[in-house]
């Protein structure tokens, strides 16, 4: 369960017993989170849009365990071609603490939803975006609603081990109105903004009800993957694997800066998430243990303090990326890591170790650790130097 309740971390293998736990468990978190909710929640009416039971699927942004804001889903979750709707119902005088999101982030937290609970990938980039002008009916009464549309074609690329492969990737739209002094949020695919009509709702059980429902489906979905340290993967040949790893590392930190120089929430690269992510890392850790006769835990640490060595050089430097400098970096830091070899690098690697270590231990004063990265780093250029002649 991620911190803003959103139906994502059940349980992969457990026994009837435990599964039977966590439920009991997210219901009364997720019904003392109504209770404690001081305003009115919409929902969609059924016979107005998609059919299918209503489920509470996220809240969160308030103080516990009052939410700042409850949103709820109705329609056919399992398919990318919906229908589907969510209604956010934010709490009076929310924007006032903490900024509303985006629209455009609206729409990539239900494409990161249709990735994470049905292994569709829709894409990081945005097709074709309009901004349209929409009526939505609430309780009979027609609102004006600022919508923002992005369309995309169909999706490439195979679909995750052991989900649901689906091929095709709806516009989704999300717009934003006020109502009775409430500020509401809904998004949708595989129907249009004006077949939409929302209401009050009268029974919060019934979402109680809808969310526990979910949430059992997905354990169901996920326990029939086998975790990935169990799986037969495709075999790699020499160091692909690390090389993979490490491109996706240094991708993903530089969209994560590029957001947040932008005022934009980071969001992580979608092939770096979930399964695709996982299947990625443990090819890598597979490989570390066959070529440095490692254990899974060596394997695991020396994999991981690879990749952020690279990271977070890519985000210090100007070098790393698109540069000789760069890939030969790359190639050594591959090398010291599998092979513990002699790499011209070497007193950086070693630097980098300290440095890893002493954030591991979190010891030392913050000015000792500052002083250990800036030796780390002039290592690092002092190699860098050395190798370019200049």
């Amino acid at each position: 369960m991620d911190p803003c309740g959103r139906p994502g971390d059940c349980p992969r293998e457990c026994r009837v017993g435990d599964l039977e736990e966590f439920l009991g468990g997210q219901e009364d978190l997720a019904r003392r989170t109504l209770d404690a909710a001081d305003f009115p929640l919409y929902g969609v009416v059924p016979a107005a849009g998609p059919g299918g039971p209503v489920a509470l699927v996220a809240f969160g942004g308030g103080a516990d365990p009052a939410p700042g804001w409850v949103e709820v889903g109705t329609g056919d979750w399992t398919s990318a071609a919906g229908p589907y709707v969510t209604v956010r119902t934010h709490r009076p005088g929310a924007d006032r603490y903490e900024p509303l999101p985006e629209l455009e982030d609206v729409v990539e937290d239900e494409r990161d939803r249709v990735y994470e609970q049905l292994g569709v990938d829709e894409g990081d980039t945005p097709g074709r975006v309009r901004a349209l002008r929409e009526w939505i009916t609430v309780d009979g009464r027609a609102h004006a609603v600022e919508v923002h549309e992005d369309r995309r074609g169909l999706w490439s690329g195979a679909p995750l081990p052991g989900c649901c492969p689906m091929g095709g990737a709806e516009p989704v739209w999300a717009g934003r109105f006020r109502v009775d002094g409430l500020t509401v949020t809904v998004c949708g695919r595989g129907v249009p903004p004006g077949g939409v009509e929302l209401a009050r709702i009268q029974d919060p059980e019934s979402c109680l009800r809808g969310r526990t429902a979910l949430l059992r489906e997905l354990a169901g979905r996920r326990g029939r993957c086998l975790p990935v340290e169990r799986r037969e993967l495709a075999p790699v040949t020499g160091l692909e694997a690390h090389r993979e790893v490490i491109a996706h590392g240094i991708s993903e930190a530089a969209a994560v800066e590029a957001r947040l120089r932008s005022g934009r929430p980071p969001r992580p690269l979608r092939g770096a998430r979930a399964e695709a992510g996982a299947l990625r890392w443990e090819a890598a850790v597979r490989q570390q243990m066959r070529l440095a006769s490692e254990t899974r835990a060596e394997a695991a640490e020396a994999v991981a303090a690879m990749v952020e060595q690279l990271r977070r050089l890519s985000q210090l430097t100007h070098w790393v990326v698109g540069t000789p400098e760069g890939d030969a970096a790359v190639e050594e830091s591959i090398r010291y890591s599998v092979f513990a070899s002699e790499v011209a690098s070497l007193p950086a690697q070693r630097a980098w170790q300290r440095v890893r270590s002493g954030e591991r231990m979190r010891s030392g004063e913050r000015g000792e650790h500052r002083m250990g990265e800036q030796l780390w780093l002039a290592a690092w250029e002092q190699w860098r130097v050395a190798r370019s002649g200049h």
